[in-house]
């Protein structure tokens, strides 16, 4: 079945969009009720949790907030799905969701996330923000917050504390893969556009998706047109480390990059009944991009992300280069509950044009490209202090840094003369005191010239570059 986008469906595709991820809603049971009689779930089933609430607000020693009490609830049935992108969102945290679609907010730039019991950075953030600056990644385990243990706090809690006005830091001390660091991060404005482009090369223009929210479509025609004005025959369409976003979004974009009739997209319901969205007038408007595409794509390109890529790829409209992606292969629906609280639930499976449901497997690129070695290091805590003759992991690290950006020193644990002497010749490059001790000063530095090795060695666009020139 073939079907026009209705744009009454304000779906979301995200990995990432979704600002929390603890869960709960009786208010689904009694939508689904409404919406499907096959399943016919009777008041009684809901007796047991009515009984407790009520147990609880006549006979419990101490004072209990009636609110609180019924969020704990909602968020509890959700959480009992299993599902990591349903959740009940109460009042707060239904707003930090519609903070995370607008055109911008002041932060960090990190969605975080309570699974298991456990706050963590939910999904890779946006790039040019500060999270991704510090080198923050998905999965990150947030110990504390300032100094103080977050551990045991709410999710409303712990962003309350992350976030703040501009030009203020706030101190992280994190967990990826069993190694503590500290990262210290100023806010900043999160970027208000999710599409930036330049030229590549004369003839080659470069664009960016960080994130697919309210505006990106029209952002994506706009940089199209430009570039063209500057001579651009080509284009490289980046979604890496693009969480995902809002599914109309990526629909108009997918429908601007394909000619009318083909599959931007198919989706299957609960009862396996499936429906293919195609490209059309009705939802591009007329504005089309013909010229050659390459898409670049990596592990933390997620959801949205993944149905461009699969659009172009299926359609062998162009090439994807890169690495295999996140794999978030489902829908979420987010529905307003009518006290300013909301129920986001994942209903249905999207597929490729082809029918491939790529969750939890992702989308294999057509040619693989990889990070250096550096772009995948836990970065060493801004505390740590290293000299000659120190002796641990934290130097095995610094040394493949040093290597990232040009130094030729032997990849081991041990702080020898040579990694004292490429030290003090970074420090002295960087206007630093030549002591050949690292310490936070020449961290940060470091840090900061890693990823400025990755934008101007980037092995993904010079691929694309490659491709779209016949080489």
């Amino acid at each position: 079945m073939h079907k026009k986008i209705s744009y009454s469906r304000h779906l979301l595709t995200l990995l990432g969009v979704a600002v929390v991820t603890t869960s709960g809603s009786y208010f689904y049971f009694n939508h689904q009720y409404q919406i499907n009689k096959t399943e016919n779930i009777s008041s009684s089933e809901l007796t047991k949790v009515d009984d407790l609430y009520q147990n609880i607000l006549q006979n419990y020693v101490g004072e209990v907030d009636k609110d609180t009490l019924v969020d704990g609830a909602l968020k509890g049935m959700t959480e009992a799905i299993g599902d990591p992108y349903s959740t009940y969102l109460p009042e707060n945290e239904a707003q930090d969701l519609t903070d995370s679609l607008s055109s911008s907010i002041e932060g960090i730039g990190a969605t975080l996330t309570i699974i298991d019991n456990q706050p963590q950075i939910a999904e890779a953030p946006v790039k040019g923000t500060p999270a991704q600056k510090a080198g923050l990644q998905a999965g990150d385990l947030i110990l504390k917050v300032d100094g103080e243990d977050v551990t045991q706090q709410t999710l409303s809690e712990i962003v309350a504390k992350v976030r703040g006005k501009k030009g203020t830091d706030v101190k992280l001390s994190l967990s990826r893969a069993g190694e503590v660091f500290d990262v210290t991060i100023t806010r900043d404005t999160v970027a208000l556009n999710s599409v930036t482009g330049n030229m590549a090369t004369d003839k080659i223009g470069l664009i960016t998706i960080s994130s697919f929210s309210e505006n990106t479509a029209a952002e994506f025609a706009q940089q199209i047109t430009d570039l063209r004005k500057t001579g651009a025959q080509s284009f490289i369409l980046d979604v890496r480390q693009n969480p995902g976003g809002l599914l109309t979004q990526v629909e108009i974009m997918g429908s601007m990059l394909l000619d009318d009739g083909k599959t931007i997209v198919s989706f299957e319901d609960k009862a396996g009944n499936q429906t293919h969205d195609v490209a059309s007038k009705d939802i591009d408007q007329g504005f089309k991009v013909t010229e050659p595409v390459t898409i670049l794509v990596d592990g933390n390109s997620a959801s949205a992300s993944e149905i461009l890529a699969g659009a172009i790829k299926d359609n062998q409209r162009g090439k994807v280069i890169g690495v295999t992606t996140f794999g978030k292969g489902t829908v979420q629906n987010v529905n307003d509950l009518g006290d300013k609280s909301e129920l986001k639930l994942t209903i249905g499976k999207w597929l490729t044009p082809n029918g491939t449901w790529v969750n939890e497997k992702g989308l294999a690129p057509d040619i693989e490209v990889t990070y250096p070695d550096f772009a995948y290091l836990t970065p060493i805590s801004e505390n740590v202090t290293l000299q000659l003759g120190a002796a641990d992991s934290n130097v095995l690290t610094l040394k493949t840094m040093l290597n990232g950006i040009g130094y030729e020193l032997t990849v081991d644990t041990n702080y020898d003369e040579a990694t004292e002497k490429a030290v003090a010749d970074f420090q002295s490059k960087n206007d630093l005191a030549a002591t050949g001790v690292f310490a936070s000063d020449t961290n940060t530095k470091l840090q900061q010239a890693l990823i400025s090795q990755l934008q101007n060695n980037d092995a993904f666009v010079a691929k694309a570059i490659s491709v779209l020139q016949g080489e």
